[in-house]
């Protein structure tokens, strides 16, 4: 929801662009933005519905039977898959929500200075929705028995928040330049 969020306030900031006074040459590359800020959005508004289904995925694992040796390997299996799923769904989120600050930032070099504080809080909601992402993939990966599989995700998972620490200061930088002028 958080990037979700981030990506509608970027949209926002794109259509208030596109029918300021004066802009009119440029309305067609806001309209644009603008799409490019709901696409996002939508896919974050899913991914919200996908992590809901692999936390019941984990919960139906442990409803399953375990009183055999069968069914606990069958169990065994069941929640790995489940695990896998469940640190998949939160590194999409993040591949998505990283997404966001591009746009923030468009919006906030060109966009109508009256709204440059939303473009800033969209930043932010981004930087939020990634790094709660991350903190999802790191505890579900931490029970995946494939390591090698674990740190592949976790290597990814924490590159892109790097990245949205450094791209959240960078779009804030250019907000409080805007702000303060």
């Amino acid at each position: 929801y958080m990037g979700a969020l981030g990506a509608a306030l970027g949209a926002m900031v794109a259509n208030l662009s596109a029918h300021k006074a004066g802009w009119d040459d440029s309305w067609e590359e806001f309209s644009d933005q603008a799409v490019k800020g709901r696409e996002i959005q939508e896919k974050l508004m899913h991914l919200v519905d996908e992590d809901t289904d692999a936390f019941n995925r984990i919960m139906a694992v442990f409803a399953m039977p375990k009183g055999t040796p069968e069914e606990k390997a069958a169990r065994s299996a069941a929640l790995q898959e489940a695990t896998l799923y469940a640190t998949e769904v939160p590194l999409r989120t993040m591949r998505e929500s990283v997404k966001v600050f591009d746009l923030a930032e468009a919006m906030a070099r060109q966009g109508n200075p009256a709204s440059v504080s939303d473009a800033g809080v969209g930043a932010l909601a981004a930087r939020a929705a990634v790094l709660g992402a991350y903190l999802n993939v790191r505890i579900n990966a931490a029970g995946l028995k494939d390591r090698e599989q674990a740190d592949n995700l976790l290597k990814e998972a924490a590159d892109i928040a790097a990245t949205a620490i450094r791209r959240e200061t960078e779009v804030l930088e250019v907000v409080n330049s805007i702000i303060d002028k």
